[in-house]
């Protein structure tokens, strides 16, 4: 038997529900202590939430009028839609435990919404933010997503990401253990990793408690400290086509259960700066699977015997 060529989210979401689930996106107003002063300010140096908040999706909205209007949106497309409420922008659990309750509980509480995902940064998530999320946990569909971004502590201080990858593996292994869905994102191609690098990454993520994996490439954005750097001293991005070949050699060292949400992000066009490749999500995902039947390689192939598949 031929095994899958990767663990696909879509496949595994559906599995989970008996009808069509869709994500909206929330900007709850919180903010980031890389940003405040807390541990830094001015942010990673590749950040711009813009790039990635639909326009219904405003912190001067109320979460119910939000979700309103991202239930209008997805209608138009689909009927018998059932919702996700993707607390997306910023760090969502950098608030006291009475704010996260009043906040997600408002989005829980609207109809067709039928689970949470909670996008978060490793640092924010102390005992009592914990002892709620588990609790949250037992009550309703809910997954938890970190951004871990790199495995390399010098490339984390480089980007000014303000906390260690120790930080991330700790934040990871306590949300796995309590029994929560939990996520990982990773950005490949950040300045100074080379694609060796990047692919050798893939035992050290593979060994993580970590449900899904989020992957994307490295994407200048206008108005970034990064895209100060890269047009004052180019550095290297990746072609699609390079891009494809690193996918593919990561996800041949990737533990084969480890669910993958995505390989690519697209901000919008009058934002990027590089690299412009042209191509949908999808199209880059379908020229990525038709390579991997090309060559006759699957999530995990060649997984070290020393990782572990089951925590």
């Amino acid at each position: 038997m031929t095994p899958q060529l990767y663990n696909d989210y879509g496949a595994w979401i559906r599995s989970k529900f008996p009808f069509r689930v869709q994500k909206i996106s929330i900007d709850a107003g919180f903010a980031c202590p890389n940003r405040d002063g807390h541990v830094g300010i001015g942010g990673c140096t590749f950040c711009d939430n813009r790039t990635f908040n639909p326009s219904y999706c405003q912190p001067s909205k109320s979460i119910a009028e939000q979700i309103s209007e991202g239930k209008e949106f997805f209608a138009r497309k689909y009927t018998g839609m059932k919702y996700l409420a993707y607390f997306q922008a910023y760090s969502n659990t950098y608030a006291s435990v009475e704010t996260l309750k009043r906040r997600y509980e408002e989005a829980l509480s609207q109809d067709d919404v039928v689970g949470i995902i909670i996008g978060t940064r490793p640092d924010c998530v102390g005992s009592e933010v914990m002892d709620y999320l588990e609790r949250l946990n037992r009550q309703t569909f809910m997954i938890v997503e970190y951004g871990i971004e790199s495995v390399s502590d010098q490339t984390l201080l480089r980007v000014n990401r303000g906390h260690d990858f120790e930080c991330s593996r700790r934040a990871l292994a306590e949300t796995h253990d309590r029994g929560i869905l939990t996520c990982g994102h990773i950005i490949l191609g950040l300045p100074g990793e080379s694609a060796e690098e990047n692919i050798r990454q893939s035992e050290v993520v593979s060994n993580l408690k970590l449900d899904i994996l989020k992957l994307h490439q490295l994407q200048i954005i206008k108005g970034t400290q990064l895209a100060e750097e890269y047009c004052r001293e180019p550095f290297k991005l990746y072609t699609a086509d390079e891009y494809i070949d690193l996918c593919i050699r990561y996800l041949e060292r990737l533990r084969s259960d480890i669910i993958v949400e995505r390989f690519v992000s697209q901000s919008p066009a009058d934002m990027l700066i590089a690299p412009k490749w042209g191509l949908k999500n999808y199209e880059f995902t379908n020229r990525l699977v038709n390579e991997m039947k090309r060559r006759g390689t699957w999530q995990g192939r060649l997984i070290s015997s020393s990782v572990s598949s089951t925590y």
